[in-house]
């Protein structure tokens, strides 16, 4: 059998999109990703691509719900007396795609793999305090602490639960228990998933959705405008949503986001391990017009990744103004001093590396331009967004540009994962190799109260000792924005941007 033939069979058979709008089910969903998910494994993918995926083919014990706390999904009881050991239940009659019914060995082995040594995963620094997964029945497990701490459900929210033994199939192949199921995964071109009819909550109210990568934002405009793709979210370019605003035959929604744009910086090279440096850029960069001119109001602008509708968030931490005058202060006082006076030669080199998609690459030339005048002479570096992020992971940058998408800045236990100085990689997100024994005493202070008001006040205290340090400078938190065709219902986006939504979304009659 050829290829073209396989795919066309595969399409009649499980009724999901293939091809122009003329012979796909009109009851399945096209919806344009900019980039691959690089991992299906729930306990592994990390990127925005690979989330978005997790979060229409698994289940979690709890998620993130409209305010940003943990609220039920699978778990009909989630408790603890004593913040130490935690007691999760899950209903009878949850159902994997493969028709095997969920027990609470599922669970413990989801969770155990973070205990194995030789599980890589940069999700592991979120359990360090975990010490073992007990069975108690056949829909009852016990996590048991080494310590107590509150901001253990944040980190059991949206892990999806994955079959007892999956082993490395997860990655390419998965089997979980979400409202879709997964058809076909051909890295860099589409994920096709069909509607779950088993899902304990019931089957979404279309047939199926496919992914469809399209690096260039131009296309997916493209792509929308055609009425190939139906729905977009947060893949458009601002300037691009503001043209497709204009269009009858589409809508657009939008509403409060928590992905969170950033510089990250490695503190280990020699430059940047300075203060004065890292403040000096912050200074250079001009965060309103970024804003104002490339997110088209799209965004808003923040001095910390704890996210503005969040019960830990304080309006009163140290943020940068545009201040090219008191950048170049504080660049003499680093030793970094203009060579010739006024004139062309600069002060410092210094390399960015970005994401090969044109917003970022337009955002790194803005940025490129405000450091120059300052006196520091930018070099941008642009790779596709695997190469970059493996760069990232491993150390080898100066500076860079990234966001961490909305699910995983929702719980405060964020500020653990990134800036306490147990968590460098592989372990957690501490990429800048940050470290700084006050932050750190505030993180376990609000990892280990029983309260939610003593974890806000040193969750507080840790964003105002990492504000005024800049170990990373926060650029800008974005809107959640959906450009889908008109006759699409039922689109609602939570603060997070995930893609839980769609299993609602249904075709109104032409």
């Amino acid at each position: 059998m050829t290829r073209a033939v396989g795919v066309a069979l595969l399409c009649i058979a499980t009724a999901v999109a293939c091809g122009g709008p003329s012979r796909r089910n009109p009851n399945a969903l096209v919806l344009a990703i900019g980039s691959s998910p690089t991992n299906l494994d729930p306990g592994v993918g990390l990127d925005e691509a690979s989330q978005r995926v997790h979060s229409l083919l698994f289940s979690s014990l709890l998620k993130i719900g409209t305010d940003l706390r943990t609220v039920p999904d699978l778990a009909v009881r989630f408790e603890t007396t004593d913040s130490q050991t935690y007691i999760a239940e899950i209903p009878a009659g949850v159902h994997f795609h493969d028709g095997r019914e969920m027990t609470s060995a599922d669970v413990a082995y989801t969770f155990r793999r973070f205990l194995d040594r030789t599980f890589v995963s940069a999700r592991k620094g979120a359990y360090q305090d975990l010490a073992a997964v007990d069975i108690i029945d056949a829909h009852t497990v016990a996590f048991r602490l080494t310590r107590p701490s509150a901001s253990f459900p944040a980190n059991v929210a949206n892990v999806g639960i994955v079959p007892d033994g999956s082993g490395a199939n997860l990655s390419r192949s998965p089997i979980g228990s979400g409202p879709y199921r997964l058809v076909e995964f051909v890295p860099d071109d589409h994920v096709t998933l069909a509607s779950f009819a088993g899902h304990y909550r019931g089957a979404p109210t279309n047939d199926g959705v496919t992914l469809k990568v399209v690096p260039d934002a131009t296309m997916r405009g493209l792509e929308l405008r055609k009425g190939d793709v139906d729905l977009v979210v947060n893949d458009l370019t601002p300037d691009l949503v503001a043209e497709l605003q204009q269009e009858p035959r589409l809508q657009v929604t939008v509403a409060p986001g928590t992905d969170f744009a950033y510089v990250g910086m490695n503190l280990r090279d020699p430059v940047l391990a300075d203060r004065r440096v890292r403040q000096a850029i912050g200074y250079a960069i001009d965060r309103q017009a970024i804003v104002d001119y490339l997110q088209r109001g799209q965004a808003r602008q923040t001095a910390g990744m704890v996210p503005s509708m969040s019960w830990a968030y304080t309006d009163d931490l140290f943020a940068f103004t545009h201040d090219v005058a008191k950048a170049q202060a504080l660049l003499d006082e680093a030793g970094y001093r203009d060579p010739d006076g006024p004139g062309p030669a600069p002060r410092l080199h210094l390399v960015l590396k970005t994401s090969t998609a044109e917003a970022y690459r337009v955002q790194a030339a803005a940025i490129q331009q405000q450091l120059g005048e300052a006196g520091i002479a930018l070099d941008i570096r642009s790779y596709e967004f695997a190469t970059l992020f493996s760069d990232v992971v491993r150390g080898n940058v100066q500076l860079y540009t990234l966001i961490f998408t909305g699910g995983s800045v929702a719980d405060p236990d964020i500020l653990r994962r990134v800036f306490h100085s147990s968590q460098v990689p592989p372990a957690g997100f501490n990429r800048a190799h940050y470290a700084n024994p006050e932050v750190d005493r505030a993180i376990d202070l609000a990892t280990s109260s029983l309260t939610e008001a003593e974890r806000a006040d040193h969750y507080r205290t840790a964003q105002r000792l990492i504000a005024a340090d800049a170990p990373m400078l926060p650029l800008w938190a974005r809107s959640n924005v959906a450009v889908a065709q008109r006759d699409l219902t039922g689109i609602v986006l939570s603060p997070i941007g995930d893609l839980d939504f769609l299993r609602g979304v249904s075709r109104s009659p032409r």
